[in-house]
């Protein structure tokens, strides 16, 4: 399954550790892609670091308009909008596991409403308002059934090994 997201708008100065998560959460959680509009170029470094730092080809791609990769991606994609209105994710995360690829919408403000019309799926995560990382999140592990966290991330430089107590972090070697 190839997953990726398209975050839409961004409050500026406000969301910038906002989306910064976004990002984090779409790497950390098997996502391949992010497009992002309205973005402080910043949030991009932020990820190539991680990457370099922890492994991985995770992309960040800056976009002019959402609505022209919405468009593109439907052809090959299901589209999933994030959004406290739509169906429940309980009764919709067996079939969104079994699609091929996604491509998740996830807003900042109000998003248009051109994308509930556009989205294979409006898919609400709970009935009450809370943030967009923990409705990513929360969806991602939904749909791969945490199967994400088996994912070995390529030329990292520090792998954390899990223990129950204390911090155990393996640091390769330099490869620059």
């Amino acid at each position: 399954m190839v997953i990726e997201v398209v975050r839409i708008g961004q409050r500026v100065v406000r969301d910038d550790r906002v989306t910064t998560h976004v990002a984090l959460v779409s790497r950390a959680f098997g996502c391949s892609k992010i497009f992002m509009t309205e973005v402080n170029p910043e949030i991009k470094d932020t990820l190539e670091k991680i990457n370099k730092t922890w492994g991985g080809d995770f992309v960040v791609e800056f976009i002019d308009n959402w609505k022209s990769i919405v468009k593109m991606k439907k052809v090959d994609y299901k589209i999933v909008h994030l959004t406290m209105y739509g169906e429940s994710i309980n009764d919709v995360d067996e079939q969104l596991g079994k699609e091929e690829n996604l491509l998740i919408v996830v807003g900042a403000e109000k998003v248009p409403r051109e994308i509930y019309e556009l989205a294979d799926y409006n898919v609400g995560i709970g009935s009450q308002p809370h943030s967009e990382i923990s409705a990513l999140a929360i969806l991602l592990d939904r749909i791969q059934k945490g199967n994400q966290f088996k994912n070995s991330f390529s030329n990292a430089r520090r792998k954390i090994i899990p223990t129950k107590k204390g911090k155990n972090v393996i640091v390769a070697e330099r490869r620059d």
